[in-house]
């Protein structure tokens, strides 16, 4: 089993909970997370004054399947989640040692 982390814009949410949907994944947990990467924040005017914002405003979705469904999800991900801009985000695939589900007790791929 493979835990997919993926790093998005905010209202790119829709668009890759809707293909990921169409793909027959079933579950993901989404987290509002702040962050930066190369670009380092911006610059904006407020009032006239400048300011920098040194964290930008992410949405951190996980998912977790089964070995051969990694790549489907990944290209499904950047499918949805590409704007083509700065900031589009990144993934990180990692693995999972073992899934219980507390209801039933069923462990690893039973318990997806």
């Amino acid at each position: 089993m493979k835990k997919i982390e993926a790093v998005i814009k905010p209202f790119k949410l829709e668009d890759v909970k809707d293909a990921l949907a169409e793909a027959g994944i079933t579950g993901m947990t989404v987290t509002e997370v702040k962050g930066y990467g190369r670009q380092q924040g911006h610059s904006e005017l407020y009032r006239g004054a400048e300011y920098v914002v040194d964290f930008l405003p992410k949405v951190k979705l996980e998912v977790v399947v089964g070995e051969s469904n990694v790549d489907m999800v990944v290209d499904k991900i950047v499918e949805a989640a590409r704007t083509g801009k700065i900031g589009d985000g990144k993934i990180f695939v990692s693995s999972v040692e073992k899934t219980v589900r507390i209801r039933t007790g069923e462990e690893d791929e039973e318990a997806l």
